[in-house]
This record gives structure tokens, sequence and C-alpha cells, in this order.
């Protein structure tokens, strides 16, 4: 995807000149799992926005949008959950494996589910 493609796809994306931009690897994962759903007809660009639009909206939203991508996940998660590709209850239990994971990770290994000493 060109940096042209990104900006047509979301044009509040964080972008510098070279094309989006992210703080940290899961934000580039999220963004990418979106564009690959999309891709494969999962919804249309149209759904995706309104969803997300949704999200940078709520009343809990940082008027900054420094919370950019923390409303695209929060997007992504109701956009699986309402097509029934994944309920809100197996996104809270995963979520919450990762973070036992991430706590039973040393520091500066990758965090991999299989460390989550709750599994």
């Amino acid at each position: 995807m060109s940096r042209h493609d990104a900006a047509r796809l979301s044009p509040h994306l964080p972008a510098d000149s070279d094309g989006p931009v992210f703080a940290a690897p899961w934000q580039a994962q999220a963004f990418a799992m979106v564009v690959a759903l999309h891709e494969r007809g999962l919804f249309s660009w149209d759904e995706w926005a309104h969803t997300l639009s949704t999200e940078l909206k709520a009343p809990d939203a940082a008027a900054d949008g420094s919370d950019y991508y923390d409303c695209w996940l929060r997007a992504l998660e109701r956009m699986l959950a309402s097509k029934g590709v994944v309920g809100a209850p197996e996104i809270d239990d995963l979520t919450e494996a990762w973070h036992r994971a991430a706590r039973a990770t040393p520091h500066g290994r990758p965090i991999l589910l299989e460390n989550d000493p709750g599994a």
C-alpha cells in the first residue's frame, strides 16, 4: 500500500512524507489487519470509516488524537464482533491471556501467548 492509498483510506491516519507513522509495532499490526480484512471483503471501507469515526468521536476519546490507534483497535474489535468473526468474550479472554503472558515474559524478550501461565 502506498502512502497515497493510506491517506485515501483514512485521512486522519498519523503520517509523514514516507507514509503511516506508528509509535509501536502493535499499531502497525492493527493497521495491517484492518487493511487485509478489507481487501478480503469482510467489510467495505465505508463500514470501516463509520466504525472508526464512532470510536474517534466517543466521549472518552482524546481530543488531541493521541489515542488514535487505541480507537483503531476498538473499532477493529467492534467490526470483528459485528461480523460474527469473534465475540467480545473471546476478545476479552485473549486480551487477558496477552496481559498474563506479558507479565510472565522477561524484559527484552518477545511476548508470546505460550508464556501465559494461565493457559
